[in-house]
């Protein structure tokens, strides 16, 4: 089939946000099979995958914070910020109901990896703590793809180990999704809607954060 030059980008942005959403809740889904250390790798490594698969053709966002970061900071108009958002919550949602037909139980299987605030964790420390990992992670965007002056060909290992040395620290207070899309993905399959907001503010303020920052003080000057 012949796409459009738009249609391939939002397709392989809706790729790469199934790939990481299956792959990442599923390895929390899987019935606690992968201790932290290996949902982490898991993650970073869904990552660092798909941009070196994908990431010629969209630039592998797969992350609505990485999208808002990038809006910010001039890189994407208004538009096309939108529609990547859209096939990036398509493609986790997508996910989010393969991993039901895999898990039918979603109760049994951690609410199909959606995240959750941990045991005593207010939602103001929820947000707080996911926007800093996600402004980590955004920063890391900016230096290693967006500018372009520090990882090289190793852009996708150093953008897959933030992710993982964020789940890292954050993963058993949060769940450290970083990412709307792969937050609301598994929750809408799931039916597991509890502090959604969370993961929608405390990311998209991170990143939209990192994005004004790096964009205004760190960004090589034409």
């Amino acid at each position: 089939m012949d796409f459009s030059r738009n249609g391939r980008i939002y397709l392989a942005e809706l790729i790469g946000t199934f790939a990481l959403t299956f792959i990442g809740a599923g390895s929390i889904a899987n019935g606690g099979q992968a201790a932290l250390v290996g949902i982490a790798f898991a993650h970073g490594l869904a990552i660092m995958t798909m941009i070196y698969a994908l990431g010629h053709i969209s630039g592998i966002h797969i992350n609505p914070a990485i999208t808002v970061g990038l809006l910010v900071g001039g890189k994407i108009k208004l538009p096309d910020a939108i529609a990547y958002i859209i096939a990036q919550v398509v493609g986790a949602t997508l996910a989010g109901f393969a991993l039901l037909v895999i898990f039918p139980d979603p109760a049994k299987a951690a609410f199909l990896g959606t995240p959750t605030l941990g045991a005593g964790v207010s939602v103001t420390t929820g947000i707080f703590l996911e926007a800093i990992m996600t402004f980590f992670l955004v920063l890391t965007v900016w230096g290693a793809a967006v500018d372009g002056r520090t990882a090289g060909p190793a852009v996708g290992l150093a953008i897959g180990m933030v992710v993982t040395m964020d789940i890292l620290m954050g993963g058993p207070i949060t769940g450290a999704a970083m990412n709307p899309a792969r937050a609301i993905g598994p929750a809408i399959a799931s039916g597991h809607l509890d502090n959604a907001l969370v993961y929608w503010i405390g990311p998209l303020l991170g990143g939209a954060v990192a994005g004004w920052l790096y964009s205004q003080f760190f960004q090589k000057k034409a």
